[in-house]
């Protein structure tokens, strides 16, 4: 999920591979309506289990280990590549196609939900303490504000297009179309479902030829399957104990004084612990130690920034990194695109939103 920017390529954008050719998006389409009232039996496969070792988490078929990168229509390895954008008749979801070899993520959080769908490879992803993986066919899903990584399998890399549903979208679609109730997440981080993952494909082909009813009904239909095949209430999270309470001034802290956070040292002081029992306690609390929740509210920030169109430079010094580089650096490694690539996405999003122009780059 750092890539040259670009438009969707015929690589990028096919349907898993091993099923078939997903059809091309349209309103009131027949593979739509039959998946909201449709669940999966979906299965999940955490590392070192007898199934991971065959399945690797949902995939049919796994890829070997070792090997040469999988070479290009012009017979060199393939390079990676993604494209982060919004479609403005589809408001509160990111979508992003990309096509990862090398690339790998440090733990990082997101605010909207995650529904990744992959088309080639696999994917591993480091999860509740667990190593993750998906392949063809598989979907991984990530609920909000929870920590976790990300990294290819074999050498070959991975290929996946994902949907970032907003919370309260995703909360409105579980609440008028599902039993459940209370906030509403995944159960299993990853599971098994072609039909799902050709959805998923269907909804960024439907954003990218400008086909919103198709987009919006198919966003649907993924969410509503999803849900009632792998749903259940979010756990609410309270604090309780001196530690957690210690955590959650420790969080407050760094969430005013981000772009000048104090040290460990103080941190600890001013929350009325020492240094070790913080680290564990935010740990424990918030899944990362301060320093990388830190860099994750960083990162969000100027995501926040730069959807206003403020400039990458003007982003870093406003969250607090050092220069431009310091940002791109770490905004590439959580994000999956430079900045730079991820603002252009975005003010021709506002372009084609004010100008009224729906026809599809």
């Amino acid at each position: 999920r750092a890539a040259a920017p670009g438009g969707p390529t015929a690589s990028a954008d096919t349907a898993p591979a091993g099923n078939a050719p997903a059809r091309t998006a349209s309103a009131g389409t027949s593979s739509a309506a039959s998946a909201s009232g449709e669940a999966s039996s979906a299965g999940a496969v955490p590392a070192g289990s007898a199934s991971a070792r065959t399945a690797l988490g949902g995939t049919r078929t796994a890829p070997g280990r070792g090997g040469a990168r999988r070479p290009g229509p012009d017979g060199t390895p393939e390079r990676e590549r993604a494209r982060h954008w919004l479609y403005p008749d589809l408001p509160g979801v990111d979508l992003l196609r990309a096509r990862y070899v090398r690339k790998t993520f440090p733990q990082h959080t997101h605010e909207s939900y995650v529904i990744a769908a992959i088309s080639h490879g696999v994917e591993g992803f480091r999860h509740g303490g667990t190593d993750w993986y998906a392949g063809p066919g598989g979907l991984a899903l990530i609920n909000p504000d929870t920590p976790h990584t990300g990294f290819a399998r074999d050498p070959d890399g991975w290929r996946y297009g994902v949907l970032y549903p907003a919370a309260d979208i995703v909360a409105s679609i579980t609440a008028e179309s599902t039993g459940l109730r209370g906030r509403p997440g995944f159960v299993s981080p990853v599971v098994d479902d072609p039909y799902a993952a050709r959805l998923v494909f269907e909804v960024l082909r439907a954003a990218e030829e400008g086909n919103a009813l198709a987009a919006g009904t198919l966003l649907h239909a993924v969410v509503v399957r999803l849900m009632r095949a792998n749903g259940g209430p979010l756990p609410e999270r309270a604090p309780r104990g001196a530690g957690a309470r210690a955590a959650a001034r420790a969080r407050a802290v760094l969430l005013e004084r981000m772009a000048d956070p104090p040290s460990l040292t103080a941190l600890a002081e001013e929350t009325g612990t020492g240094p070790f029992a913080l680290l564990r306690a935010f740990k424990e609390a918030y899944g990362m130690p301060p320093h990388s929740w830190l860099t994750d509210l960083r990162v969000r920030t100027a995501r926040r920034l730069l959807d206003a169109g403020h400039t990458p430079a003007h982003a870093a010094a406003e969250v607090g990194f050092s220069d431009q580089p310091h940002l791109n650096r770490h905004f590439g490694r959580i994000v999956g695109v430079p900045p730079g690539a991820y603002r252009r996405e975005r003010l021709a999003a506002a372009r084609t939103y004010k100008t009224g122009d729906r026809t599809a780059t």
